[in-house]
């Protein structure tokens, strides 16, 4: 049987890592991104089995990165996991003093480049009867202070996922809000504070996995009603 396959984005610590993880666990074939390529090298060197493993450095937001990465996969892909995110300036700046530069910047890595990655690997989804996996945040819903960029980017990516599976119904597509995390991009956003009681990547991984497994409909999920229904009744998708 052909493994089946995914990409993931932001695969070289946190989520994508713990996600990556599991799937290779199960025999996927995995195309991994990450910016630092020897973290990547290493996280990949870690995996149970490397030899599945297509990994890519490189800085999702440089459209020639995106088209190298798209290429590392053959006709068909079964999951397509939009997981790299950019925080921005840390400390996290007030509205008013949110650089349009930085701001550009978190809107390039946290939605033009998963737009974009969509787009070119569309085909390979469509062929498979695929999922497409956008990593949201609960600052795309709530306004708390400090989160403006952040929160923004993630908003306009929970949108552009509700219109895909409206415009793709043959695919199942999930914008999915892991919680607070510890996470180096969590930390930054607290800088000097301590996060290590938030919950480990690895934690929120087997709630992710329903949208990976079951037969879900597309919208937006939080992984505590994931793992709060597990087992029971189907989670409903959260509406806009």
């Amino acid at each position: 049987m052909t493994p089946r396959t995914a990409l993931i984005t932001g695969a070289s610590r946190g989520l994508g890592l713990a996600l990556a993880g599991e799937l290779n666990r199960r025999g996927w074939r995995l195309h991994l991104d990450g910016r630092d390529a020897d973290r990547l090298a290493g996280a990949v060197a870690g995996l149970p089995h490397p030899d599945l493993v297509t990994a890519l450095a490189g800085d999702v937001a440089d459209p020639a990165h995106r088209a190298a990465l798209a290429a590392t996969v053959r006709d068909r892909l079964d999951l397509l996991v939009n997981n790299a995110s950019d925080l921005g300036p840390s400390p996290l700046p007030q509205l008013a003093d949110l650089a349009s530069t930085a701001f550009e910047r978190v809107l390039a890595v946290n939605t033009v480049a998963p737009l974009a990655l969509v787009q070119l690997l569309l085909p390979a989804l469509q062929r498979a009867g695929g999922r497409v996996l956008q990593v949201s945040s609960d600052a795309a819903v709530e306004a708390y202070p400090g989160w403006c960029g952040y929160g923004a980017s993630k908003a306009a990516l929970d949108q552009l996922s509700a219109v895909l599976a409206v415009e793709q119904p043959g695919l199942r597509v999930y914008a999915v809000d892991p919680g607070d995390m510890a996470t180096d991009l969590h930390q930054a956003a607290f800088p000097g504070e301590d996060i290590s009681d938030r919950p480990a990547p690895e934690s929120v991984v087997p709630a992710i996995l329903r949208l990976v497994d079951e037969d879900l409909p597309s919208g937006r999920y939080r992984t505590a009603e994931l793992t709060l229904s597990a087992g029971g009744a189907h989670p409903v998708a959260a509406g806009r």
